[in-house]
């Protein structure tokens, strides 16, 4: 029997051996099929090591592909067909995924909303701020209080949109799902949403799907043993779906309880009826997930779609990425609210990212409208407030293989925002600002 230490991974680094990581496969697979069993993994796990040992020789590190191959043999002989199927297929569309990063459009087309893109892009062109040099030009100009304007009034003009595209629908509307990716800006349109419909007579009633977490030893977690809360499975799917349809029939239901401190979840805890004014509001990363409302009629339900579909390029005609910029808002949030240091939030993007790619990009020309919510003006102020840290980033990751993603991330931040005039001078960015929500001095009150 060999014994090893190392890895080979696809990209030819060697990196120390973790047996967690196929724990945490397997446990993941075992999810997917409904199944909860940490221990049973942890046993899959020490198999697949045994056989990795008897298989291998002494002087060879063994391939992370040969890894997987034995956890499918381990999982079919030991009479575990359908958590090798979830594996077989969760293996597949991660080498799905990793050939469409390979090309150089990353992102499925059918999956962009190109109409919606067209037009922010033109009106980008319209008001010289669809590349660097043109909101570099703007900027020195002391135009930086007139792009903020710009900027914010087309936001809430598709708030208003959106708020009339809700009141169309009179009384069949029984509840709104306001979905889109980490960062999107989900609070801040949620409120201004809200106000319009109250003027209206309406009142959003949220239920707060945190509440439907699993208990924490029930979630999976990612390859560095982190837990994953970004991924649909990790809710309980089939009670949300029970008190949606109950609610939807103006039925009373009782709301569970999670406690993020101990990491249980107690049953049947708040009373919750629709009345005649109200409109359920499902604030959520998978409020499009299909599995999400299965079974509730089309009629009740408006689904709403976020995210800031930045039209801004560089020299090199490349355009600034939209998970990047969410990034950034989301470091700079932790930061402001969390005590979670911007370097942390950077380590762990590759994980929200791919959860996003499975679970929320698939369905987002399934909405009933999308909403923009990118500020041209916003790289300006990440220029100001994160660059030192990029650069430094850069260079810390940048020999680390565990560490390649962040380095790729922070690498294409940097040559981006490098060339941005950086704006110090916060004052001209509205309170009630989407911005606001990330950077800190908001004056909406936040949930």
């Amino acid at each position: 029997m060999s014994e090893f230490n190392h890895v080979i991974k696809r990209s030819g680094a060697r990196v120390p051996f973790n047996k967690s990581r196929i724990v945490n496969a397997i446990y993941r697979a075992a999810v997917a099929t409904g199944e909860r069993d940490r221990k049973l993994a942890e046993n899959l796990a020490n198999m697949v090591v045994n056989k990795l040992q008897d298989h291998i020789k002494s002087d060879q590190d063994p391939h992370i592909e040969e890894i997987q191959d034995i956890v499918e043999k381990v999982l079919i002989e030991n009479g575990h067909s359908r958590l090798a199927k979830a594996y077989i297929l969760y293996r597949e569309e991660a080498a799905r995924r990793r050939r469409e990063k390979n090309k150089k459009n990353s992102m499925p087309s059918e999956n962009i909303p190109w109409a919606k893109i067209w037009h922010i892009l033109d009106w980008a062109i319209n008001h010289d701020l669809h590349s660097i040099d043109t909101l570099n030009r703007r900027i020195r100009n002391g135009e930086f209080p007139a792009i903020v304007n710009e900027s914010e009034s087309v936001y809430e003009d598709e708030i208003s949109t959106a708020a009339d595209m809700l009141l169309e629908h009179g009384d069949d509307l029984k509840m709104v799902f306001i979905s889109g990716p980490s960062s999107s800006g989900k609070t801040t349109t949620t409120i201004k949403l809200e106000k319009r419909l109250t003027k209206k007579g309406l009142k959003f009633v949220p239920l707060n799907l945190d509440n439907y977490f699993f208990d924490l030893t029930m979630h999976p977690k990612d390859e560095f043993g982190d837990y994953d809360f970004e991924t649909p499975q990790a809710l309980d799917l089939d009670l949300i779906n029970e008190h949606l349809r109950l609610l939807g029939n103006g039925e009373e239901v009782r709301i569970p309880k999670y406690n993020f401190r101990t990491g249980m979840r107690e049953l049947d805890v708040t009373p919750m009826r629709l009345k005649e004014n109200e409109i359920l509001l499902i604030d959520s990363l998978h409020g499009l997930y299909p599995q999400m409302s299965r079974g509730i009629d089309e009629e009740i339900k408006f689904k709403i779609y976020l995210e800031p579909l930045l039209q801004m390029k560089n020299k090199e005609s490349a355009f600034f990425r939209w998970t990047d910029l969410r990034m950034i808002r989301r470091m700079l949030r932790d930061a402001e609210y969390r005590a979670y240091k911007p370097e942390q939030t950077l380590l762990h993007w590759h994980y929200v990212r791919a959860s996003e790619i499975r679970h929320i990009i698939p369905y987002i020309n399934t909405a009933d409208y999308i909403i923009n919510t990118g500020m041209p003006y916003e790289i300006a102020l990440y220029r100001a407030r994160l660059f030192d840290q990029f650069e430094e980033w850069v260079k810390t990751f940048q020999d680390d293989p565990l560490r390649e993603d962040a380095y790729l991330r922070a690498k294409r931040i940097y040559d981006f925002i490098q060339h941005v005039i950086p704006v110090y001078d916060e004052s001209a960015i509205p309170g009630d600002s989407i911005l606001r929500e990330f950077i800190g001095g908001s004056v909406l009150m936040y949930h």
